[in-house]
């Protein structure tokens, strides 16, 4: 029979395994590293650690390089406040990443995050919920234009934890310009805990240092002008080493060639295929561009026509049959006009069914929806020719059967597919369209080709037939294990996923389709429709050059040479933004520089909807490098190593221990979890190394768990995910927990144990008491919970450290009733005494993080009064230059007239002193208050609960 262990064992175990820690420690994230269904790198613990340590810091920013998985770090601290219960958390991303934190959430830390936008907004009202962030079932995730329209919602929530990603948007927040910034700093001001993610704290000013971190927290600097006499106009040296300082505790960076030893990176390969379009395909684009370009045009509604312009000119470049669909949906809402049919198709939600990206970028447009607007008797004319031209355009796009791009497709595939055999790569293809129509036509040009049997499309609605029955067919397969969420549109997402894996050659994919999946497997991204923004291509290469790939990607693009708007929009992505060639794709600079890619699409549809000739087209394109090179320069590059990064073997040494203790910690929770369920489901499950077979249900009120195989997260992946968070681990745990356990003597096996414990050898034959309880300590507003273990032997000698607790891990039996005499009284001393060093270390630290608080607070305090000071020494500047001034007047008159200034700004810098005396008392009053609510959270509650007396022995 095996060794079981022993009920004392179970609750000891259970206790560990479910208490709530310091932040500071790898043991603290312990169960959250047990729980994430993926292997984490020792720098992504180290961040999610410097982001949870401090109790009193109102937030960090995380600052990681592209490319090193700043969402897994966030993804570490939201699990590790919903497993501390702190379940009130929002996420708040650019539109087009909305589905990829959702899907990450949900397959490397199991947690279901809810998509708020108008539509899921608007139902919730409608079911009687007020206020729609309140009460979600998990961290809601939404976009910034959206936080920004329900700023009030979210301002009357209190959150446990906000996330900002691409934080970089709000780094101009002190502007009165960047008003989306202005108003999520006013929404969020109450919160106490924030993360802003981005590879680009610092672009073009030091400013946005001080904009960022006040998002965070407004008193780690004083005011803006402050800021700019102290960092910006002081000696750089002198000012940097101050900053940098202030900087430590608020920002954590780290570099790609910092973590190379953990994470590999592969190669991206750029392919260009150029293609030549036909006579028919150049008078069709040459037709509808002179009409798009046309000022007053009827089809495109008031105050959208811009983001209609953009889409059409992009439907016009991805095929002849998406274009053709588009302008038949114009033609027909404007006869609906005409005839004032009650039924007018509504533009933008018909172009959105084929361009799926449409609300995402509509989400992030300036533009103010108008309403449709009837057409009156004078311009009924102008409706009808325009109906007539559209009829006219899309019948030349119907009769062209062929398109020059999708025959380049077919030459583009054959080469890269050589290439994937050159580097031993799985013969397997992406293909990227912004259009369901281009995505449908492409379907019909492969299906004729050897590459027909192995095609899957994927899109934002995946409700084809072909998506269908693989949904179906992995349904069967996958019956009774946790690949089954039980949400529709999350399944059929990766059962399409896997089958192009497991079976498939070509996906077919249209942008908003492909967001949040993770393709490592595929080393071949072909751009059919290449996007305007450089973040969206970055995203979609990122598909599968991303940690896992163990082959170069290959990227084909394809190029219309003759049209000069296309050949030098792919040269700036090309050159400028590097996308396609090199280890890491789009720098940080770059990708940074733009902010908002949305902002730069907009940038290039104004060049194609106003520039005509290749001159005037190529004059535009040189100013968009020129805007782009002014927005990053070498000294801000110098500057930010300076500030925010850290020698690369400083870095590497801490990564190593970190890398060193996650790895042990998370080993030594999952061997516990497993022995306290094998004790536990005795009889009920068939267990081995990597988890059990669940049998039967040990309780009635688990009826809703399913049996069959169990797995820890990582394994197979093949069987239910058994996580500490789980239900069953959760009932095991309070199992183990709730049992009122006897003093009773345990018979502990050294030499079963398999490993040697040096320190125990001498113990050997020896036996004695051990004691164990738990201490919970609430101080500076976070609660964390203890277990203390002492022993003593027989003859009352303590035994020393940690000690105690490894005797627990030893397989022991029950070996009868304890020794009525009971335990010595220098079992409850030792006990004592591990009690106080306990607590005088726990007040250690959070003095510590007091002083890190109070010494934040005293170089604020400064900030302003310095401030203030700075205001009167320009004036005593001025009073000096007026009196030199006066001095030398060549006339009484003049002489007068200067005195009277001085006299003046005497009197201004008099009044000054007196406000800068009670504007000092002001702040130090502000400074004294806060700092006695801190005193007031540094006292300890303190609570203790015995767990179990044993009389042991060892043999």
């Amino acid at each position: 029979m095996e060794n079981l262990l022993t009920e004392h064992q179970r609750l000891y175990y259970a206790w560990l395994l479910t208490r709530r820690q310091a932040g500071d420690s790898v043991e603290s994230l312990a169960t959250t590293l047990v729980d994430s269904q993926v292997d984490l790198n020792p720098h992504q613990v180290e961040a999610a650690l410097f982001a949870c340590a401090n109790p009193l810091s109102r937030g960090v920013i995380l600052a990681d390089e592209v490319g090193l998985g700043k969402t897994i770090e966030a993804g570490l601290v939201i699990s590790q406040r919903w497993a501390e219960r702190r379940r009130r958390i929002l996420i708040i991303v650019p539109a087009n990443l909305r589905k990829q934190w959702h899907q990450e959430l949900l397959d490397k830390f199991n947690l279901q995050g809810v998509l708020l936008e108008a539509k899921s907004y608007n139902a919730l009202r409608r079911q009687g919920r007020r206020n729609p962030f309140q009460g979600a079932t998990g961290p809601v995730i939404c976009s910034y234009q959206f936080a920004k329209a329900k700023a009030k919602d979210i301002k009357a929530v209190e959150w446990d934890l906000v996330v900002l990603d691409e934080a970089h948007r709000l780094r101009n927040v002190y502007k009165t310009s960047n008003v989306i910034a202005k108003t999520l700093k006013e929404a969020l001001a109450h919160v106490h805990s924030k993360v802003l993610l981005t590879a680009t704290p610092l672009q073009n000013s030091l400013l946005e240092l001080y904009g960022l971190v006040s998002m965070i927290d407004d008193r780690v600097f004083g005011d803006i002008d402050s800021f700019r006499s102290q960092f910006t106009a002081q000696p750089r040296e002198q000012a940097f080493a101050a900053l940098r300082t202030r900087l430590a505790s608020v920002c954590k960076r780290t570099l790609r060639r910092q973590v190379q030893q953990y994470v590999p990176y592969t190669a991206r390969r750029a392919m260009v295929e150029e293609f030549t379009p036909s006579t028919e395909e150049r008078e069709l684009s040459n037709l509808v561009a002179d009409y798009l370009r046309r000022p007053n045009l009827k089809a495109l509604p008031e105050g959208q026509r811009q983001l209609i312009s953009l889409v059409l000119w992009k439907l016009l470049a991805s095929s002849t049959h998406a274009i053709a669909g588009a302008l038949e949906t114009m033609a027909k809402r404007l006869e609906g006009e005409l005839e004032a049919s009650p039924d007018v198709p509504n533009l933008t939600e018909v172009l959105d069914e084929d361009y799926e990206s449409l609300d995402e970028t509509a989400d992030e447009w300036d533009e103010r929806s108008g309403s449709d607007t009837s057409a009156s008797a004078d311009q009924r004319d102008a409706v009808a020719q325009e109906i007539a031209e559209l009829r006219h355009f899309k019948t030349l796009a119907t009769n062209i059967r062929e398109n020059a791009k999708g025959t380049a497709l077919l030459t583009a595939l054959d080469k890269a597919f050589a290439e994937l055999g050159r580097l031993g790569a799985a013969k397997k293809a992406i293909i990227f369209t912004e259009s369901k129509r281009t995505q449908e036509y492409l379907l019909a040009l492969l299906e004729k080709t050897p590459y027909g049997e192995g095609i899957v499309l994927f899109n934002g609605t995946n409700s084809d037939a072909r998506a269908q029955a693989v949904y179906a067919d992995w349904l069967k397969r996958h019956q009774g294990t946790d690949r089954i969420t039980g949400s529709r549109t999350a399944d059929t997402r990766a059962a399409l996923v896997e089958h192009f894996k497991e079976r498939g050659t070509v996906m077919i994919a249209t942008e908003a389709g492909a967001e949040g999946i993770n393709l490592q497997f595929c080393s071949l991204v072909i751009n059919f429709d290449l996007p305007w923004n450089p973040q969206r291509i970055e995203q979609r290469i990122g598909r599968c050059h991303r940690y896992g790939q163990k082959f170069d990607v290959v990227v084909v693009n394809f190029v219309d040479r003759s049209n000069e708007a296309d050949a030098r929009v792919y040269e700036l992505l090309d050159q400028k933004f590097q996308l396609f060639e090199g280890v890491f794709g789009a720098s940080d600079e770059v990708l940074g520089a733009i902010g908002s890619g949305v902002d730069f699409e907009r940038r290039i549809a104004e060049i194609y909807q106003n520039c005509r000739d290749p001159e005037e087209i190529k004059a535009s394109f040189e100013q968009l490098q020129r805007d782009l090179s002014g927005e990053i320069t070498e000294a801000m590059v110098k500057t930010r190593q300076i500030l925010l990064e850290n020698f690369d073997e400083e870095v590497q040494d801490k990564l190593r221990m970190s890398a060193e203790a996650s790895r042990a910690a998370r080993g030594k929770y999952e061997r516990m979890l497993l022995d306290l369920t094998r004790a536990e489901l005795a009889g009920c499950a068939d267990f081995d190394d990597d988890g059990f077979v669940l049998r039967e249900l040990p309780a009635r009120e688990l009826s809703g768990i399913e049996l069959g195989r169990y797995e820890l997260p990582r394994r197979s992946g093949a069987a239910h995910l058994y996580r500490v968070g789980h239900p069953l681990a959760e009932w095991v745990a309070g199992q183990a927990k709730s049992r009122e356990l006897p003093t009773v003597k345990l018979l502990f096996n050294y030499g079963a144990y398999g490993t040697q414990i040096s320190t125990l050898k001498n113990y050997r034959g020896r036996s004695g008491w051990l004691t164990v309880s738990r201490v919970s300590v609430e101080a500076l507003g976070n609660l964390e919970e203890q277990i203390i273990v002492a022993a003593v032997t027989a003859d009352g000698l303590p035994l020393p450290e940690d000690d105690p607790s490894k005797i627990l891990r030893l397989p022991a039996k029950h070996s009868g009733p304890a020794d009525v005499d009971g335990p010595p009284s220098a079992l409850s001393e030792d006990q004592l005494g591990r009690r106080k060093a306990l607590l005088r270390e726990i007040n250690q630290r959070n003095l510590g993080y007091f002083e890190q608080e109070v010494q934040k607070l005293d170089a604020w305090a400064d900030d302003l009064k310095l401030g203030i000071e700075q205001e009167i020494k320009e004036i005593d500047r001025q009073i000096k230059e007026v009196r030199r001034t006066a001095a030398s007047a060549p006339t009484l008159e003049e002489k007068l007239s200067w005195q009277k200034k001085q006299r003046e700004l005497e009197s201004m810098r008099t009044k000054l002193r007196r406000e800068l005396f009670n504007k000092q008392d002001e702040i130090e009053a502000q400074r004294n208050d806060i700092i006695s609510q801190l005193e007031g959270q540094l006292k300890q509650q303190v609570n203790e609960q015995p767990l179990f007396c044993i009389q042991w022995e060892l043999i």
